[in-house]
């Protein structure tokens, strides 16, 4: 189903175990891939196993951006690096934190589709960009005020970048993630008063892994995806279904 020979896709938080996730499977389906951290070291390891390019930038200034990625011909972005901030509330939330997670989920992803656009608008081939949001930005869950927030910042930018981008045939699509266990999650979602009552309501009563998030990344990106460009897709085992 995937064939990404001949295309060249940046993976941006591919130190993370959804963005390393990514970045086995596109390397797998023949994509000349680039491995995005805040340092090379921090993707060195990803990089050597899988044959990955290193492209190192900090997505949290825009000259670092523009100047990682202005001259690079570029088919495919996925957009996955994040920080989950804090735990908090809208009385007791802390302002720096809020303002780290808008600049790196929103921000930082905004930053990478302005840069990235340009280049494949230049090259005239079309392409597909994938932003890594939450669910958390289709229903309401306690404790994530800023996290909600960014997600669903990037969301309403995903629907704006498909509208603006589609008369050039760049797709921009979202996927809706559940909870991984990651290390950014297991802190808050591995706690057994947080976890049971929360798995209790999902259908499939359980969270998901790096690579069932890794496939719909792919799909979005492929052939196979062609006629869908601006939609945020659910990968929660049907919790904002409720």
């Amino acid at each position: 189903m995937f064939d990404f020979a001949q295309r060249t896709i940046l993976v941006t938080g591919a130190s993370g175990g959804i963005g390393a996730a990514t970045v086995r499977l596109l390397r797998r389906h023949g994509a000349d891939v680039l491995a995005s951290g805040s340092t090379a070291e921090g993707v060195a390891e990803l990089v050597a196993e899988t044959g990955a390019r290193p492209l190192p930038f900090d997505l949290t200034t825009e000259a670092s951006v523009r100047d990682a990625l202005q001259d690079v011909p570029l088919w495919g972005v996925v957009n996955c690096a994040g920080f989950g901030g804090e735990i908090s509330s809208p009385t007791d939330f802390d302002l720096d934190v809020f303002d780290r997670v808008i600049t790196v989920n929103a921000r930082g992803a905004l930053l990478v589709t302005k840069y990235a656009a340009r280049t494949m608008i230049a090259a005239g081939n079309g392409g597909a960009i994938v932003n890594v949001s939450s669910q958390a930005a289709l229903v309401a869950l306690s404790g994530h005020i800023s996290y909600a927030a960014s997600k669903a910042a990037l969301d309403s930018m995903t629907r704006v970048s498909a509208l603006e981008l589609g008369p050039h045939g760049i797709r921009v699509n979202s996927v809706n993630p559940t909870v991984v266990m990651t290390p950014m999650s297991a802190f808050y979602w591995g706690r057994p008063e947080i976890q049971e009552p929360f798995l209790s309501q999902m259908p499939l009563g359980r969270y998901a892994t790096e690579e069932e998030i890794a496939a719909p990344i792919a799909f979005l990106l492929s052939d196979a995806a062609s006629m869908i460009t601006g939609v945020t897709l659910p990968v929660d085992g049907g919790y904002t279904a409720r």
